[in-house]
């Protein structure tokens, strides 16, 4: 298995805010969501506030929400991040691929098991998707897995 690498710089603060889920590998924790956002801001103490929502069902059900935190692991890259949505338990939060404008991300850990897609606007551009599915098929992830999450552009 190839060892998985994130990119070289993260600016934190450029990294905040909102980012919609365009697609993921399923995760429990997500079974029936959609229109699913995550948004990240700054905690006094330099960890990141997380709160992930998605709707049930549809764009119009019911709003779940899940608040964690978030830290840097390596402080060269501020690529590698550990978050918590509660104690003990803490995944890798591995930033595998950043536009060059912050427009959109992708996020792993380094045994491959988890993957987001995240997009600042609700809809990706499919070309743009395209492309990033072939990197991670170079990178050794089965692309096959993964769901595209539906968005409302309206929300």
């Amino acid at each position: 298995m190839t060892v998985l690498e994130t990119v070289t710089s993260v600016d934190i603060s450029r990294y905040l805010g909102k980012w919609y889920e365009i697609a993921k590998f399923p995760v429990s924790f997500e079974n029936g969501l959609v229109g699913i956002t995550a948004e990240y801001s700054l905690l006094p103490n330099g960890k990141v506030r997380v709160v992930n929502s998605g709707h049930v069902g549809s764009i119009d059900g019911k709003l779940k929400v899940a608040k964690g935190k978030a830290w840097v692991v390596d402080r060269t890259t501020n690529a590698k991040l550990k978050v918590r949505f509660f104690w003990p338990f803490a995944a890798d939060y591995w930033i595998i691929e950043l536009g060059a404008d912050y427009e959109y991300a992708v996020v792993s850990g380094p045994m491959k098991n988890y993957l987001w897609i995240l997009s600042r606007r609700p809809v990706m551009d499919e070309s743009l998707y395209q492309e990033i599915l072939e990197r991670l098929l170079e990178k050794g992830f089965d692309v096959s897995r993964l769901e595209k999450n539906l968005q409302s552009s309206a929300k």
